[in-house]
């Protein structure tokens, strides 16, 4: 920005160039807006799905975690499906981005923003997600790192889900500045970051410490692709639900569930003593709906 001498008022119109989600996904391995609709009849009608459609969109969005949606890192799974050449790609991407850092940052910065962006799977592994600014240097803190993380905010690279101080309107008005978690904006960069193996560990459906972490992030991938800013919300270190969203109008919690075990304490909880009206889950299981709260599988968040 500061590169930049003035811009012509009246005469810019700004776009943001997201990598790809989901259902772009979807079409690339061959799955038609058609279908995507066909599918979509089943979610508005809280109808299960065949269990053929169902585990194939399984594999899809496995497969989607895994590659992300960069365009020439989907275009080489697509043409070849390999993921060894395709996580190739995506670790070249990742150093580009370091380089960049470099690049762009100013001089006293470009150290502070690398070790940001290298601490973020570090951060997402611990069962207390909220970034900690010891993770990056053990004298660290807000003053000295947070303009970094707004740094690698502004370059599309990560995204910021803010704690809520009490789970009503307005979200904005109640979201705490100094309490966040960072998110990866592409899950299949992040996924590339972590050490080998993990890949073939998530088709396989199994990734220890940072499965929960894995689908958390895809989860704010989606929801950050369809313009939705990230809340959580996290009480007295004793209940935490992943996410807080307006679906229909209605403040909604969301809990991410990475195994076929959806037993939910802290949406429950919070739909009992703060009052909301509706919750939903997300995990690998069909759709289902009982007492106020919808089971619906992962890859139905792009119709949230």
């Amino acid at each position: 920005y500061k590169r930049v001498s003035s811009f012509p008022v009246g005469y810019v119109e700004r776009l943001e160039m997201n990598s790809l989600d989901f259902e772009e996904f979807c079409w690339a391995n061959g799955v038609d807006e058609q279908a995507i609709d066909y599918l979509k009849e089943y979610f508005i009608n809280l109808k299960e799905i065949p269990s053929s459609i169902h585990n194939r969109m399984m594999e899809l969005f496995k497969e989607y975690i895994v590659i992300g949606g960069m365009p020439r890192v989907v275009d080489e799974f697509v043409t070849n499906h390999n993921f060894e050449s395709a996580i190739k790609l995506q670790k070249n991407i990742v150093s580009d981005y370091r380089d960049d850092i470099i690049k762009y940052a100013i001089d006293d910065d470009k150290s502070k923003i690398r070790d940001c962006f290298d601490s973020i799977p570090r951060q997402l592994a611990k069962d207390y997600k909220k970034f900690r600014y010891n993770l990056v240097d053990k004298n660290g803190n807000s003053k000295k790192y947070f303009g970094c993380l707004e740094w690698l905010y502004d370059a599309g690279i990560i995204n910021f889900c803010h704690n809520l101080s009490i789970p009503e309107s307005p979200l904005e008005g109640n979201s705490k500045d100094d309490v966040f978690k960072v998110y990866m904006k592409d899950t299949g960069l992040l996924m590339s970051m972590l050490e080998e193996g993990s890949a073939l560990e998530i088709i396989n459906g199994n990734l220890g410490i940072y499965k929960g972490a894995i689908y958390e992030n895809i989860i704010a991938d989606i929801f950050g692709k369809l313009g939705k800013k990230l809340y959580y919300f996290e009480y007295n270190s004793t209940l935490e639900v992943d996410f807080i969203i307006k679906y229909n109008n209605k403040v909604t919690a969301v809990e991410v569930k990475s195994a076929d075990n959806t037993k939910a304490k802290s949406l429950n909880s919070i739909m009992k003593n703060w009052g909301l009206e509706q919750g939903i889950k997300l995990s690998s299981k069909n759709i289902g709906y009982s007492n106020s709260i919808m089971n619906i599988p992962l890859y139905m968040a792009m119709f949230l």
